[in-house]
């Protein structure tokens, strides 16, 4: 075949215009098929004197066969779109900031998780909460940094309830948002117990049920962390609720630790029949309450809170980087108390406000089996308050530290995780590769890609689709200055000049190869 016609015929066309078209189709097939050949021309060659290797044969001969004619193909251009297949993606769309480029459309990768809630379509989700996972040094941070900064422009806001490494307090300083510093000497004190703002439209009851729970939850978790059993009889759960029973009466509906302690106290050395059968049981949870009114705990959450909540900040970030300093027990206790009191302030869903909870290190969240089902029924919720979860996790081994092997508490947990439908998977290692394929029911091909995935690169899921996104192809100078958090550890290198920005070409993308985690 010496050339091919494609032929694109008009929607409407009179009866000349159709003669003309024809009698050029047939000029142009005529001009693009090769010459006749003569009868002569066409015909078998003689059989060659018989030899050695058959009759007609020779050693070095053949048949010289006349070539075949192969007609021109006709197709519309609907169809011919088919001829190329699967070589793009058509992408997740443009609703919500950039993220990155989608490496597979070759096209800006644009995410919202209430966008894509709402998106009604085969590519919407079904959660607005997200699954970090990744291994250092894979651009996490960086990646989550971008997604809260660029969703600011969007009306969407950001809280980070516990920022352990302190990085996330000179991003919400550059965009004009509130840092509240735990330890270090500060003055800042946070009530876990706080009831929060009323939630609109909800009744007395509902609201009085609702703060009971959170704050039940919250000692519970404390406590058991405390314990050096790890966990409470049934006369210690019904000493805890008793005692923060009685301090919600004597305060007039706004208790603290400190007023919780005081009753735990009473009731272990009460003398009366009254509270004989809990007097015993309540000495555990009172040593445990101890830490925060009089040991290494005190100043920061026994007492009222110092510091208010506020509300129409862009960014929200609670600097508990000093405590988590003094080691893992008092960043778990740490952790459960910021992250009750911030959820007792943005669960109204009324508010009308859409916010990113980033959870740094998010295993710690899951101390006990009533914070886990707190945390279940929280995610469950998300949607409705108008959160989005983001729990960040290095693998999925880190919720190995939650209970004991083949425990409620561990099986809950995973559970809970693999529940978040919306992820976005970094580069994992070959001892990360099995859990993704139980726990996250990953494909082989997907893990093994995982595997070679380079610095700020992920597959995103969302809904029931999948993408390739690369999120350093879109950084500037001044974001990647801002959300790098490796200057400890490389000093003067981590510059911005040695930043490599993207060509327009999809096979070359910024990266940086020196960098720990950006």
């Amino acid at each position: 075949m010496t050339g091919q016609l494609l032929q694109f015929t008009p929607p409407r066309e009179t009866r000349e215009q159709k003669r003309a078209r024809r009698e050029l189709i047939r000029d142009l097939e005529r001009a693009i098929r090769p010459e006749r050949a003569s009868r002569a021309e066409r015909a078998l060659p003689e059989p060659a004197v018989p030899g050695p290797f058959g009759p007609g044969l020779q050693q070095g001969g053949y048949w010289n066969l006349a070539s075949a004619f192969i007609p021109p193909h006709r197709a519309t251009s609907q169809h011919l779109a088919g001829i190329y297949p699967f070589v793009a993606d058509t992408g997740i769309g443009h609703a919500g900031p950039v993220i990155g480029a989608d490496l597979n459309a070759d096209a800006l990768w644009h995410f919202s998780p209430w966008d894509a809630y709402a998106d009604t379509s085969d590519r919407g989700a079904f959660s607005t909460n997200i699954l970090v996972l990744g291994a250092y040094r894979s651009g996490k941070s960086a990646v989550v940094k971008t997604l809260a900064v660029r969703s600011l422009a969007f009306g969407h806001q950001a809280v980070v309830p516990s920022d352990a490494k302190g990085e996330w307090v000179v991003v919400a300083e550059a965009v004009g948002g509130t840092v509240i510093r735990l330890g270090g000497g500060g003055t800042a004190r946070l009530n876990p117990l706080d009831r929060g703002p009323r939630r609109t439209g909800s009744s007395d009851e509902q609201d009085e049920q609702m703060v009971r729970q959170r704050r039940a939850a919250t000692l519970i978790s404390l406590i058991e962390l405390t314990v050096d059993t790890g966990r409470l009889t049934a006369a210690e759960h019904a000493s805890i609720h008793l005692a923060l029973q009685r301090a919600v009466e004597h305060t007039g509906g706004e208790p603290t630790l400190r007023h919780v302690y005081t009753e735990l106290e009473a009731i272990a050395t009460s003398k009366g029949a009254k509270d004989a059968d809990l007097r015993d049981a309540a000495t555990g949870p009172r040593y445990a309450l101890r830490r925060f009114v009089e040991g290494d705990l005190s100043g920061l959450f026994e007492d009222a809170s110092t510091v208010a909540f506020d509300e129409t900040a862009p960014m929200v970030v609670v600097d508990t980087s000093e405590l988590f300093a003094r080691g893992d027990l008092v960043a778990r206790l740490t952790q459960v108390c910021t992250t009750a009191w911030v959820q007792a302030v943005i669960s109204d869903r009324n508010a009308r406000r859409t916010r990113y909870l980033i959870r740094e290190e998010g295993w710690r969240d899951m101390s006990s089996l009533p914070a886990l089902q707190m945390y279940q029924q929280w995610l469950k919720l998300s949607r409705h308050y108008g959160i989005s979860n983001i729990v960040i996790l290095h693998k999925m081994g880190d919720l190995d530290a939650v209970g004991d092997a083949d425990s409620q508490e561990r099986s809950l947990a995973y559970s809970v995780v693999g529940d978040i439908e919306n992820k976005f998977i970094f580069r994992t290692n070959q001892q990360s590769a099995a859990d993704l394929r139980a726990r996250l029911d990953m494909s082989e091909f997907h893990v093994e890609m995982a595997r070679q995935l380079r610095q700020g690169q992920f597959i995103g899921y969302v809904g029931q689709y999948a993408y390739l996104v690369d999120a350093f192809a879109t950084s500037t100078a001044w974001e990647y200055q801002l959300f790098k958090t490796d200057d400890a550890l490389l000093g003067d290198k981590a510059d911005a000049g040695d930043i490599l920005l993207p060509d327009h070409r999809s096979d070359i993308w910024a990266t940086r190869t020196d960098l720990e985690e950006t």
